[in-house]
This record gives C-alpha cells, sequence and structure tokens, in this order.
C-alpha cells in the first residue's frame, strides 16, 4: 500500500525536478558541446518526468518520492552517459569543434595519461618532445592515482565499456554506498539524494567528464571511515586521503579537514595514524613517478593549474573570482587576497570550532571549496559539484546522526570496552 507523505517535503521535491529541468532545457538548446546537448535533452526528458510523478504524490498525498529520484538517475544519467560511451568512435581525432566531442577532454586525458604510465613510468608527456607550443590537452592536471581510471582502456583497448567516465561512475557509486553502509544503512533524506545523485552538476558532470564526482564520493567514504570508533579507521582514513590528494589536489582541504576531526574526536594518537598513512601511501604513489621526470610532474601537476604552465588553463566560468581577474592585474591581485581572506577564515573556522561529527566535516569541507571555486581567478562552473555533493551528503550523515542519538545507539563500528580517543582496549 503506498505510503503517506508529508506534502511539504514532495512541494519541495516538485520544485526542485522544475528548476533541474529548466536547467537541463538550456543545456540542450544553448551548449556548444555536443555532450552537454544529449545530456540537457535526455535529462529534460528525466526531470519534466520525474516532476510529474512528484506533483502526482503531492495532489494524492500518498505514493513513493523515490521512484522519481531512481528514473531520473536511470535517464538523466545512465542513458545519456552509455550513449556517449557507444558513439565514441576509437579512431576520433580531437579537434577545435566543440559541438563534435563526445565526451569531454577530461576523459581522453585520463586514458592518455594510463597508457603513458605503463608504457614510461610516468602519466606525464615531456612538452618538450611535441616539436610544437603545447596547448591545455597536452597538460595531464592530476595526480598520478588519476590514472587509474584510465587503465581498462589502456589494458583491454577501445571498448564502451573501457571508457573511463564508466570507471569514474562505478567508483562514485561503490564509494558512495560503501559510506552508507558503514553509516549502518540509515534511511537517506530524499533532498540529500537529489543533490547527491539527482542534481544537474552531479548527472552533467557523470555523463561527459567523471572525475569530479568521483574524488567527491571518495572525500564522502573518507568521512565515513574518519568518524567510525574503530582501531584501524585513522590508517585507513589516512590512506585514502593520500590515494584522494594524488587524484587531485581538489581533495587537499578535505584531507585537513578530517585531519582536525580526528584529533578533536580520537586524540594525538589517531591524527597521528593519520598522518602517517597519508604520508606513506602518498609517497608510495608520487616518489616513482618523480623519479622518472619530477620536472614534468611540476610542469602539469602544480604550474599548470595555478597558470604557471607553458599553457594557460581553459577553465574561466564567469564566476566572482573569473570576473575580477578580467579587470586586470588588480582586479586579479584582489581575487587572489579575497581567496586568501576566504581560506583563512576557513580555516580558523575549522580549527577553533573543530568538526566533531562525519557531517560537520563534509558542510565545512563544502564551505571551504565552494568559497574557493567562488573565488578563484581561473574555475569552472563543474567544480560547484563539490559543494553540491558534499552538502548533500552532509544531510544523508546528520539524519543518521540524529536518529543515532535519538535511540541511544553507538556509532557504527564501535567496539564495547575500547577507548574511542585511542582505540585502545582498557587495560587488564
Amino acid at each position: 500500500m503506498p505510503l503517506r507523505v508529508a506534502k511539504a517535503g514532495v512541494r519541495l521535491d516538485l520544485v526542485l525536478y522544475l528548476g533541474f529541468a529548466v536547467f537541463a532545457g538550456v543545456t540542450a538548446a544553448g551548449s556548444e558541446f555536443y555532450g552537454y546537448r544529449i545530456w540537457g535533452n535526455c535529462a529534460l526528458v528525466a526531470y519534466l518526468v520525474a516532476a510529474a510523478l512528484a506533483g502526482r504524490v503531492a495532489l494524492r498525498g500518498r505514493g513513493s518520492r523515490w521512484l522519481p529520484v531512481w528514473l531520473s538517475t536511470l535517464v538523466g544519467t545512465i542513458a545519456p552517459l552509455l550513449y556517449l560511451s557507444f558513439r565514441r568512435d576509437p579512431g576520433y581525432t580531437w579537434g577545435p569543434w566543440p559541438w563534435s566531442f563526445p565526451s569531454q577532454p577530461e576523459v581522453w586525458v585520463v586514458e592518455r595519461a594510463a597508457r603513458a604510465w605503463l608504457a614510461d613510468g610516468t602519466p606525464y608527456l615531456d612538452l618538450n618532445t611535441l616539436g610544437r607550443a603545447p596547448h591545455a590537452d597536452d597538460y595531464t592536471p592530476y595526480g598520478p592515482s588519476m590514472s587509474v581510471f584510465g587503465l581498462p582502456r589502456a589494458l583491454f583497448g577501445d571498448h564502451p565499456l573501457t571508457d573511463a567516465r564508466v570507471a569514474f561512475l562505478v567508483v562514485t557509486a561503490g564509494a558512495l554506498l560503501l559510506a552508507w553502509h558503514l553509516l549502518g544503512r540509515p534511511t537517506v533524506p530524499v533532498p540529500a539524494a537529489l543533490l547527491v545523485v539527482a542534481s544537474p552538476l552531479t548527472a552533467l558532470t557523470l555523463t561527459v567528464a567523471g572525475d569530479d564526482v568521483a574524488v567527491a564520493a571518495l572525500v564522502v567514504l573518507a568521512a565515513a571511515l574518519a568518524y567510525r570508533d574503530t582501531r584501524w579507521s585513522p590508517w585507513w582514513t589516512g590512506a585514502l586521503c593520500a590515494v584522494l590528494v594524488t587524484m587531485k589536489l581538489t581533495a587537499l582541504p578535505a584531507a585537513a579537514v578530517l585531519a582536525v576531526g580526528l584529533l578533536a574526536h580520537r586524540g594525538l594518537r589517531a591524527a597521528a595514524a593519520f598522518l602517517v598513512a597519508l604520508l606513506a601511501v602518498g609517497t608510495a604513489v608520487v616518489l616513482p613517478v618523480l623519479l622518472v621526470d619530477a620536472g614534468a610532474f611540476v610542469e602539469h601537476v602544480v604550474k599548470f593549474p595555478v597558470g604557471l604552465g607553458r599553457a594557460s588553463s581553459p577553465a574561466s566560468s564567469p564566476l566572482p573570482g573569473h570576473l575580477l581577474a578580467g579587470l586586470g592585474a588588480a582586479g586579479h591581485a584582489a581575487a587572489l587576497v579575497l581567496l586568501g581572506l576566504a581560506a583563512c577564515a576557513v580555516a580558523a573556522w575549522v580549527a577553533l570550532r573543530p568538526p566533531r561529527t562525519a557531517a560537520d566535516a563534509l558542510a565545512r569541507t563544502a564551505i571551504g571549496l565552494g568559497a574557493a571555486i567562488a573565488l578563484a581567478p581561473a574555475t569552472r562552473w563543474g567544480y560547484l559539484v563539490y559543494p553540491v555533493v558534499l552538502l548533500g551528503s552532509a544531510l544523508a550523515f546528520a539524519a543518521a546522526e540524529r536518529v543515532r542519538v535519538g535511540t541511544g545507539e553507538s556509532a557504527p563500528g564501535s567496539r564495547s570496552g575500547v577507548d574511542s580517543r585511542t582505540g585502545d582496549p582498557p587495560p587488564r
């Protein structure tokens, strides 16, 4: 029998689906990118049907709020992703015509990096061997761990299912499901699910690229691990954060927030274990690449993203920092000052009021990354998927924590007789 639902909640769902549909329609009609337009057409249908289903539930006062979520995810994310993966020609040559791109260049760059890693021991091209001036697509602005997502195509050849986006989707789903399991498989609020899996930023990014959503999902998993009261959770959290940071430096603020949270929640020993694992795994990933060609690593991973590379980054969405930087040297300096002030403010907030729960850690990471994305001189709209996914996850974590407190349950993973600050059993 259909369950009765709160009308206020389902009305919010309806408003969100209609807003999502507007975004999808504008993208379908106005984007210069082929992949974006394919996504926009699929997502427009998905969100309108989801809105109709939500409206039906609102009128009847009963029904499933989850059916529109899963339908919009299937039709608005998985269907266009698979279509574009099958549409991709193995002999496709990248050119200056964005309206023909079956994926964003990030996909091809990650796959190329995996092939180079296997062949040369480093995922980074030596730009001096190109015989021409380098351009943005010659760069691999990711850490070595990101190349793992290109290994299916490097090892098994060109096939729709070896597309890096499929690997990003699988890891994203796996990380979110594992985080949910670590929380004790709580009921997830529908608005949280809408932000994490059904929002246009998540769906579009997974369809045309996927890397940023995978990183965000792994940050969620790291937060779930960090606040488990078990002996090995700080070690696993540190190891996972090392993988994240060596995928994309965007994850560095998340690692810092979780380190402070572990110190506040579990004490010095847990924080030390986190740092040891972080440094050990990070060194194991990066050192072999540095030994092969340290200069290429610095050029691709450090210089290019901050605008000091031999080619300029194409990241130029009209967010406040970029608009300020466009006013000239003074505007660029002002953007950097505002970015620095925002970073100091968030750092002080985290240090003076450490995150005591995983939800707190995710919310503060989301706010910090959101401020950085808005104020950075070179940025993209798509990066906003980080705060959206992390805020949605924070809502889900907070709901689980409220239920646990209300029922008097211990945190998932806690063990009777174990000191939650050190992970040690009591003395005998």
